[in-house]
């Protein structure tokens, strides 16, 4: 064993410093669900930037000192607040907003975000089948940003209205239908937030033909 790890000691260094730069400085997740359609498919894997809110020491949810400070409609990686669940979710609701929805119609601070209609898709849902899923654009203060709407299912389309406490956020999917998001695992401390994902970096069709989707490759995750 010792004459293996001397004759590798090269390699393992570099996995070495290649998982203390995944966990302090830059990441990447792979998109395992539906819940942040129509902007983020299954098989897409995004960049994380790690460094964008906090610096942190490797391995821990300890920071160092703060470098930013997460925006309305940012995507964000997150251990849940429930279980430690590693989730990507858009912020809807920053500290001391007092938000609440109405018929999926998010209100923040007493203003209702705006929307306008962009088109119709399908969505597939195990168990259930195709549904026919409605396109919204949502102006939520200076972010701008698609979501998907599911009218034929049951969903949490009402709740609050509430104040997010200090520290913390309130997270929404995408998909506001089919998403278990801050509806179901409440809000989520600052400490908890691993990183801002911005770009996608490689996509492939995992549900269909395994085929890589390069049009979807480099694409920005920012709102507008």
């Amino acid at each position: 064993m010792k004459a293996l790890i001397r004759e590798n000691k090269g390699f393992i260094v570099f996995l070495v410093l290649l998982g203390i730069f995944r966990t302090a400085f830059a990441d990447w997740n792979p998109i395992p669900s539906a819940s942040m359609h129509p902007n983020l498919l299954e098989g897409d894997v995004v960049f994380v930037n790690r460094v964008a809110y906090d610096l942190k020491v490797p391995l821990t949810d300890v920071s160092i000192t703060r470098l930013g400070e997460p925006q309305r409609g940012d995507i964000v990686t997150f251990s849940s607040p429930k279980d430690g669940t590693r989730l990507i979710k858009r912020i809807a609701a920053l500290p001391g907003d007092k938000v609440e929805m109405r018929g999926e119609r998010l209100v923040i601070n007493g203003t209702p975000a705006e929307y306008a209609v962009i088109g119709n898709a399908t969505e597939t849902i195990a168990s259930v089948g195709d549904l026919q899923a409605l396109t919204l654009n949502e102006s939520n203060g200076k972010a701008s940003y698609s979501i998907q709407l599911l009218p034929q299912i049951v969903a949490h389309r009402d709740f609050g209205p509430v104040t997010v406490p200090a520290d913390s956020y309130l997270m929404l999917g995408d998909n506001r239908d089919n998403s278990a998001d801050s509806r179901v695992i409440g809000f989520v401390p600052r400490k908890l937030l691993i990183g801002r994902a911005e770009r996608i970096l490689v996509s492939a069709d995992i549900q269909g033909n395994w085929m890589p989707r390069t049009e979807r490759i480099g694409m920005s995750l920012r709102s507008e």
